[in-house]
């Protein structure tokens, strides 16, 4: 076997894992009676915010329409009885406390099973926040929402992953995104940079510039960028002699040359005599 199929291979157990993971934790969370959960929900009595502090916040929680509240519990045995809340200590069963209190927006309450009166087993803790209450997730909970969390994340990364992966017996793997097809297409082409000039093509065309200057020179002067331009006297070179001049000059000289004699016609035949 080659190694790309390894790979492929490795590959699927890994997702075939993390779906059998997934799933158990699915079952544990189907498991629980959401009726019983009271995590998602919340319970304020607007009347009582106003004056709530560490002396009545029991009386608030123990409202008839809090959910959160057990009637059976040995608070509302002292509370009918009309006793204190020190007797507490001397009875067994569920109870409630005030564990913690930062007036005026925070209370803490605990739910706590008695044995004896040292020794108590804490059950929940409820937090009330500007008059409104929460149940506080124990630990378990808060670990398998994150694990689910997790697990849900990393097997999206693989869904996604494994649909961008292609295979062919003759290349074998690739990836192929979309998003970069269209990248390209959007994609600016940039423009090459020209390279410098060398040294030689710099002096060569220094030279054509500086032939060009004394050829055609400038007929203004400008000293700053902005000043009025100044006009510059430019010297005119004597000129060359004209055609005329030639010419006169030519006829001197054809005068002081000496004539030429005269040439002499040709011999005439004569008949010769027999």
């Amino acid at each position: 076997m080659t190694s790309n199929g390894l790979r492929h291979q490795a590959a699927t157990r890994r997702t075939a894992k993390t779906q059998l993971l997934r799933d158990h934790l699915f079952t544990i969370m189907a498991s629980v009676d959401f009726r019983d959960n009271l995590l998602g929900i919340s319970w304020v009595d607007s009347g009582w915010v106003p004056i709530l502090n560490p002396g009545n916040v029991l009386d608030y929680f123990s409202e008839r329409s809090n959910p959160f509240y057990d009637r059976t519990c040995n608070n509302e045995i002292v509370k009918m009885q009309r006793l204190t809340l020190e007797h507490l200590n001397q009875m067994v069963g569920v109870e409630y406390i005030l564990l913690h209190a930062q007036e005026p927006i925070l209370y803490i309450i605990r739910k706590q099973q008695r044995q004896s009166p040292t020794q108590v087993i804490p059950l929940a803790d409820y937090y009330i926040i500007a008059g409104v209450v929460y149940q506080a997730p124990d630990l378990g909970t808060v670990i398998s929402s994150r694990v689910l969390s997790a697990v849900h994340g990393i097997q999206s990364a693989f869904d996604e992953a494994m649909s961008y992966c292609r295979y062919h017996p003759s290349k074998g793997y690739w990836w192929h995104f979309k998003d970069q097809e269209e990248r390209e297409k959007t994609k600016p082409k940039s423009k090459k940079k020209e390279e410098p000039s060398s040294l030689f093509q710099r002096h060569r065309v220094d030279t054509l510039l500086l032939d060009l200057r004394s050829k055609f020179p400038p007929t203004f002067y400008q000293p700053k960028p902005g000043d009025k331009p100044i006009p510059v006297e430019v010297k005119k070179e004597p000129e060359p002699p004209t055609e005329a001049a030639k010419q006169e000059e030519r006829e001197p000289a054809t005068k002081s040359s000496a004539p030429a004699p005269p040439s002499k016609p040709p011999p005439e035949k004569r008949a010769r005599l027999q």
